[in-house]
């Protein structure tokens, strides 16, 4: 049977992709609602960092300057450490055309996310501790989503297009039977907060050492003191070798590079882990009336584990490609696709270089080849700061000339 459409989507998930595309359907005029099955404000287990692209998508949603005033660091630096320790800074001030790179922040995502979402509550209507369990297909087509709400009732919200923003576990990708977990292109990451943690500055620091090859080791300033501290391994990796995770984090503070800055540091809570979908295969995340959007569409950054970026990016794209399939009355997968080309082309050739990049740095060898290459070289540095604002041309990324160049320059 046919259902009278409500709302123009439904976006199922709070996180930074659902509440980002909550904002743009207001801006272009889509009645919109943001379902959550968490009662907020909630955690979010990150390494809590916002990197230059979420910086753009904040400026572009004209709420930039509100997220200056939340508590966290401003991050002006980021700082490479080496198997062997050598270490490389790069100052995001500076870039290959002197032009200045946007700076980034560390806020924890309890702060974070809750921010988005009660700028969402101001412009679509919002339901919490809604729990979806099925998704409603009329015809061969999404229409939308069935669940248990607070008081543990039934109920059913009907919309033209259903966005799934829920994550890893994406309980929209498992009820349209694309959720398969693929260990090969799946990290897992721990983090825990720690205070009094000697030497953070404006930098984040990641620390590619022997002990979590291949991985690293993160100790990002999250303000006030308090330091997000973590690592991330690939699942196939922990799996086939046996690692335990905190474990390894325990040891890694001790380590005598490291033991000085942790001798009097405290955690605030048990490590905590979470998978972190990899953008190094290419998911599908479309069909008729619907879309996947941020971790449920697999968009993480292979080589930095960055995914806050691609997920509010993915938003902006979905919603624009919405706008069009609406005004078209088209919701089809035909139509729907203008989002994954779109996005495709936008984070691809990115992904392309971070999965390889993720791949060359399972070589020690190679990794403190590069660092201390880069530590002595000022060329390479504005290079790798020209990659990190995007102010490289992509044809130069892909090219094994341009790296070869500028490492034995």
């Amino acid at each position: 049977m046919p259902f009278d459409k409500k709302y123009d989507v439904a976006i199922i998930g709070g996180g930074p992709a659902g509440t980002s595309a909550a904002l743009y359907a207001n801006r272009v005029g889509l009645k919109a609602i943001l379902i959550d099955k968490s009662i907020w404000p909630r955690d979010k287990i990150c390494g809590d960092a916002l990197s230059g692209k979420v910086v753009d998508i904040l400026k572009d949603l004209d709420i930039l300057n509100d997220i200056k005033q939340l508590d966290g660091s401003t991050i002006n630096r980021i700082m490479f450490g080496s198997p062997k320790n050598k270490i490389c800074e790069i100052d995001l001030s500076k870039s290959l055309n002197d032009r200045h790179i946007r700076e980034g922040y560390v806020i924890p995502r309890k702060i974070f996310d809750y921010f988005l979402f009660d700028k969402a509550k101001e412009v679509v209507d919002v339901i919490e501790g809604f729990n979806v369990q099925d998704i409603l297909i009329d015809n061969h087509t999404v229409v939308g989503v069935k669940g248990l709400n607070q008081k543990g009732e039934t109920q059913e919200i009907l919309s033209s297009v259903v966005f799934g923003c829920d994550g890893f576990n994406s309980t929209v990708a498992k009820k349209l039977n694309l959720y398969k977990m693929n260990m090969k292109h799946t990290a897992l990451g721990i983090r825990c907060y720690f205070k009094d943690v000697q030497g953070l500055t404006d930098q984040i620091e990641l620390h590619f050492i022997k002990e979590i090859n291949p991985g690293y080791f993160w100790i990002f300033p999250a303000g006030d003191g308090i330091a997000n501290i973590g690592l991330g391994l690939s699942k196939k990796y922990i799996k086939n070798n046996k690692k335990d995770l905190v474990e390894i984090l325990n040891v890694v503070t001790q380590l005598d590079y490291f033991k000085e800055r942790f001798r009097n540091a405290m955690p605030l809570e048990k490590p905590r882990g979470w998978n972190l979908p990899m953008g190094s295969i290419h998911r599908k995340n479309h069909g008729n009336g619907f879309m996947l959007l941020g971790d449920a569409a697999g968009l993480i950054d292979p080589f930095t584990g960055e995914g806050i970026g691609n997920a509010m990016l993915s938003a902006k794209y979905a919603i624009k490609v919405l706008k069009n399939a609406i005004d078209a009355n088209d919701i089809s997968a035909s139509s729907l696709s203008a989002y994954d080309k779109m996005l495709w082309e936008e984070i691809g050739p990115e992904l392309k270089i971070s999965t390889n990049l993720q791949k060359l740095a399972r070589s020690k060898f190679l990794l403190n080849f590069v660092i201390n290459r880069a530590s002595r070289n000022e060329k390479l540095k504005d290079v790798i700061g020209g990659m990190l604002a995007n102010e490289v041309a992509r044809g130069d990324l892909t090219n094994p000339l341009f790296y070869y160049k500028i490492l034995f320059s």
